[in-house]
């Protein structure tokens, strides 16, 4: 079983399937109340979940500057320490945020703001360089974007990154971006059985970058769990762009969608979050999957899919049959 992919044209080895790290980020506030974090978090469990995900092979870990203010750039560095040749530090940068009272604080996609926050992240993590530096700004305007590649290249000259991408779901920024930035490798972008974005993806085939998917597991909607969250997690008040939750609980046209696609999902014995992990190994050689993980008991459960590899075949096809009047059927 190849448990393990390329960090598209960087060459770097990563695990077929990485660890998120915006929820054991803990709180992150909005000036309006917003909750842009997942709630209260053990780093004792948070640490230990780490480990877990290392000792079940995983080496890709993705954070970022403001997932809980930096907190979790903090604790991704105590757990990792002594352990930093084995690991993959994926980092962003771009939204701003204030440490001592966890305040998000809009964005800037500065050059100078770029160094500044790389320099910060480093000192949080523990490291002296980052192996893959990202643009965190979805839907900034290319022209924005592409003043920052002069920077990111003398970044990776310094040695300070290995190399850079941009966290977005618009195929035309991704294609300017990678055509433009010899180091560019990867695009991160929302992907899952339930959206797919298959022009992301034709991007990078066409440039060799690698598909980190954020949201493999629709935010926890494909792990099949119904519990409510509460009000300082992100999903309890969720904003315009997450679909899956509505007042902490799953949304119920999306919650029937997934219903119609477990089994097909779960047909060889895999939990649900497995099967839609699966799913994505086997939609792309490209793709890196990134769940969520807090627990050790998520690690156990998600990363047992480096394991079981890819969907077969006959297991992809029928969830792609089943999947083809899902996805061109309006969600409401």
């Amino acid at each position: 079983m190849t448990t393990t992919r390329t960090l598209g044209r960087s060459g770097i080895t990563v695990s077929a399937i990485g660890m998120g790290c915006w929820a054991i980020g803990g709180p992150l506030w909005g000036d309006d109340g917003q909750p842009f974090g997942w709630g209260e978090v053990d780093d004792d469990e948070s640490i230990r979940t780490i480990h877990r995900a290392l000792d079940l092979g995983v080496t890709l870990f993705d954070t970022a500057s403001n997932y809980g203010a930096g907190h979790s750039e903090r604790i991704l560095g105590r757990a990792v320490a002594g352990r930093r040749d084995s690991v993959v530090i994926a980092t962003k940068f771009g939204n701003v945020s204030e440490e001592s009272t966890r305040r998000a604080l809009g964005t800037d996609a500065s050059p100078a703001f770029a160094v500044r926050s790389l320099d910060e992240s480093l000192r949080r993590l523990g490291t002296d360089y980052v192996d893959l530096y990202q643009l965190h700004i979805n839907e900034l305007p290319v022209p924005a974007a592409l003043d920052l590649v002069d920077t990111l290249e003398a970044l990776v000259d310094q040695g300070k990154i290995r190399a850079y991408g941009w966290s977005t779901d618009d195929p035309s920024s991704a294609e300017a971006f990678a055509a433009a930035g010899p180091h560019c490798t990867a695009i991160q972008h929302d992907e899952s059985v339930l959206r797919d974005n298959a022009a992301v993806l034709a991007v990078c085939d066409k440039h060799d970058l690698a598909s980190l998917n954020r949201g493999p597991l629709a935010m926890g909607l494909l792990t099949g769990s119904t519990r409510a969250v509460g009000a300082d997690d992100v999903r309890g008040r969720a904003p315009d762009w997450l679909e899956w939750f509505t007042d902490g609980r799953p949304t119920p046209r999306w919650a029937a969608r997934v219903d119609q696609v477990r089994e097909a999902l779960t047909a060889d014995g895999r939990t649900l979050a497995q099967g839609a992990l699966g799913w994505l190994l086997a939609r792309s050689p490209r793709t890196v999957p990134i769940p969520g993980l807090r627990t050790v008991a998520q690690a156990d459960e998600n990363l047992a899919t480096l394991e079981r590899g890819p969907l077969s075949p006959e297991s992809y096809a029928e969830v792609e049959r089943l999947l083809t009047d899902l996805r061109s059927a309006p969600a409401a």
